[in-house]
């Protein structure tokens, strides 16, 4: 696996997708691979930045978009610094992730695909249900779009592939976009 030295660029992997469509499950998973293999990595989760960070955002698509920027903001500070960096975070508008590749040397985007019905069903914290009955508004998937990647560099249908599948597919992806061969 890649292991970043001092002075020499990080990767962005971005984690996109619906609410319970796994992003955070299989971002841990990389992060604590990535760790074991000695690798310099950091992952930045979009509710942790929510609860801190970006505390003062709601979620109007302006709060959005701003809260991706931010994030994409600190991601690109830890990646020139030779760090892996992880984010899982909905990110629900294709523009603002493009904006975030295009300002980002080295990004990889992996859409974290699960079909609404699945992500409902995996909702531990009822946030599907109660935007249902209209207890939040602007829920992405909801009432509010969530906007797919065109053409991601890893998509994991979570639907039909395990967690291991993906963690591996990601940490392939990440050798391949950094062109060393995984270890």
């Amino acid at each position: 696996m890649y292991r970043a030295q001092a002075g020499h660029n990080g990767i962005v992997v971005w984690f996109t997708g619906l609410s319970s469509a796994g992003k955070t499950t299989i971002c841990e998973a990389v992060y604590t691979e990535l760790l074991a293999s000695g690798v310099r990595a950091e992952m930045l989760d979009g509710d942790t930045f929510r609860q801190h960070l970006n505390r003062d955002l709601g979620f109007s698509k302006e709060d959005r978009d701003e809260n991706v920027r931010r994030l994409g903001f600190v991601a690109r500070l830890l990646a020139r610094h030779g760090v892996v960096v992880l984010v899982s975070a909905i990110s629900p508008y294709r523009k603002v992730r493009d904006e975030i590749r295009a300002s980002v040397e080295t990004f990889l985007e992996v859409y974290v695909n699960a079909p609404l019905h699945i992500c409902e069903a995996r909702d531990v914290k009822g946030l599907y249900r109660k935007a249902r009955l209209g207890l939040i508004q602007q829920f992405t998937g909801i009432d509010d779009p969530y906007e797919p990647p065109l053409s991601p560099e890893i998509e994991c249908q979570t639907d039909l592939q395990s967690v291991r599948q993906c963690v591996e597919s990601v940490i392939d992806g990440i050798g391949k976009r950094l062109g060393k061969a995984p270890e």
